[in-house]
């Protein structure tokens, strides 16, 4: 007998099948659904509801269910058209774990190559060229060829992980940061924007002109802005009534060949602390030990014997470090001596 749990199954699996969905088209799965619960079972007393508040104890209780398996069904809002975008996301903090069913461990290293060189990308670009993605497979520990890398990157396109431009660039999708978020705010702390107004990450938008002014704001967040007021949030300069007048902030914010050159994530304090740690007990393990008592001993007789026999000390400590065929040289040479 259907219930009314059924009705959070269906909307989960009709999530799953499609990764990523606005919250129009999220609002119309769950109405689809609750009619065919209803279908199933017409004394159940579910039903569907515009009301935002409605909506937001749905997706509370399918958070609740999905708690226990480290999901989350999460929202943010796309940075090109302005849609609230759901799907359902992987909380656990272990690294891109999200890809981990549908791409090799080389092909997910290779994808966070590309990732760390789109974050780092100059003058907040947040993208990086075909050329510069292809390159990244020399960064690898895999045999990865350019070749299967572009095939990496038409998938990761095609599964929506990935933007590509019609400049050939490429850049972060809304996937991605509602999948990668965490890992991103950790990873790269100081490369990770949010607009003054939303409070969201921004890799696409608009910067103030004024210098030393923080604020980024994403396009739609400038538009809603700009109607009510005319002055920086931040600053209070003027701004122009076009977001074209103001320093891009995405793949508007680069021209083709600035981005030559690979860049590489400055490594915390921390990190540093413990690699000299690292390095500072690899030197001590390379070190030479202390002699033991039995070891000084049989030196010491060893330096008796060579006084006796009227061999220098020097020379007789210089025989034991010599390498097989230096000792068979210095032997010959000896010999001549004494005769």
């Amino acid at each position: 007998m259907a219930s009314s749990n059924d009705v959070q199954r269906l909307f989960l699996q009709a999530v799953f099948s499609r990764g990523i969905l606005s919250f129009e088209h999220a609002q119309v799965l769950w109405e689809k659904c609750i009619d065919a619960v209803k279908a199933a079972n017409p004394t159940l007393d579910v039903r569907f509801s515009n009301n935002r508040a409605e909506w937001d104890r749905f997706v509370v209780t399918i958070n609740d269910a999905l708690n226990c398996l480290h999901l989350e069904f999460r929202h943010l809002t796309d940075e090109q058209t302005g849609l609230e975008m759901y799907a359902v996301v992987n909380t656990k903090d272990d690294e891109v774990a999200q890809m981990a069913t549908d791409y090799t461990p080389a092909e997910i290293a290779y994808f966070k190559a590309v990732v760390e060189q789109i974050m780092l990308a100059p003058h907040e670009s947040y993208s990086v060229s075909s050329l510069a993605a292809l390159r990244e497979v020399n960064s690898l520990k895999s045999n990865m060829t350019k070749t299967q890398a572009e095939v990496v990157l038409g998938s990761l396109v095609a599964k929506g992980w990935l933007l590509k431009s019609k400049r050939g660039r490429y850049s972060l999708s809304t996937r991605t940061l509602l999948e990668l978020l965490p890992y991103l705010k950790s990873t790269y702390p100081e490369e990770c924007l949010e607009c003054t107004i939303c409070l969201e990450i921004v890799t696409r938008g608009v910067a103030c002109n004024t210098s030393n002014c923080q604020t980024r704001i994403h396009h739609h967040c400038f538009t809603k802005l700009r109607a009510r007021r005319a002055q920086c949030p931040a600053c209070g300069k003027d701004w122009p009534q076009d977001a074209k007048n103001l320093a891009p902030v995405g793949e508007a914010a680069i021209k083709n060949g600035q981005d030559e050159g690979r860049r590489v994530r400055r490594k915390s304090a921390v990190a540093s602390d413990e690699e000299q740690e690292d390095e500072d007990l690899r030197m001590d393990e390379d070190e030479p030990s202390q002699p033991t008592q039995s070891q000084r001993r049989g030196k010491q007789k060893k330096k008796e014997k060579a006084v006796a026999m009227g061999v220098d000390e020097e020379e007789e400590e210089a025989d034991e470090d010599e390498v097989p065929w230096q000792s068979q040289a210095n032997g010959r040479r000896r010999s001549a001596r004494a005769r």
